[in-house]
């Protein structure tokens, strides 16, 4: 059938097609595209923030390791110094001196938790935008200690924060992504659906 053939049938199924008929066809036609690629999308902007965290995380891992020297802190007021610290185990160096099999024990947990993170996070219903920044904020810094421990076998932490002779463990940009996404899902798991 020649093109000017189908144009002729296609024109003739439009006029026996009475206005309502017509509309409903162009709307369904016209919008069934932008549905499905809306579906698509999902919450694949989130993701976009948990890159922005590891490349964040890493750049500030990056310049301490090329600036400040292991023993020598840089002072940045009465609570905070930028220091330079391995960490070869899990938060506040527990297992730290495991022997090294941890570091593969890390790998593989961090490498389990990244992939249902970037799951939970796609599959995720839109509209939850709470516990998607969370999850994106955990995403980002669980990939960037893990991309860590593959490089270099440890965890370069450097913000220490401190009073007086007493210190909080030192800790990384990804450390408070974590601790940051985590603090956001328990708020809203408390206080998000007081119905429930």
């Amino acid at each position: 059938m020649s093109n000017e053939t189908q144009d002729e049938a296609q024109e003739a199924l439009l006029k026996k097609m009475d206005a309502a008929e017509l509309a409903n066809h162009v709307t369904h036609k016209q919008l069934l595209p932008r549905r499905r690629l809306a579906k698509t999308k999902g919450n694949y902007p989130w993701l976009s923030l948990s890159v922005a965290v590891f490349f964040i995380d890493q750049l500030s891992k990056g310049w301490v390791s090329q600036n400040i020297e292991m023993g020598n802190p840089l002072t940045v007021n009465a609570f905070i110094n930028i220091v330079l610290a391995y960490n070869p185990g899990a938060a506040f160096s527990i297992l730290a001196d495991a022997g090294g099999w941890q570091r593969w024990f890390f790998i593989i947990l961090a490498s389990i938790v990244c992939m249902v993170l970037i799951v939970w996070i796609v599959k995720m219903r839109r509209g939850h935008h709470t516990v998607a920044l969370a999850l994106a904020l955990i995403l980002g810094g669980a990939a960037g200690n893990l991309w860590d421990r593959i490089e270099f076998g440890y965890v370069i932490d450097f913000i220490d924060i401190y009073y007086q002779q007493y210190h909080w463990p030192a800790f990384n940009v990804a450390d408070a992504a974590i601790t940051l996404g985590a603090v956001i899902l328990l708020l809203d798991a408390l206080f998000a659906h007081p119905e429930q």
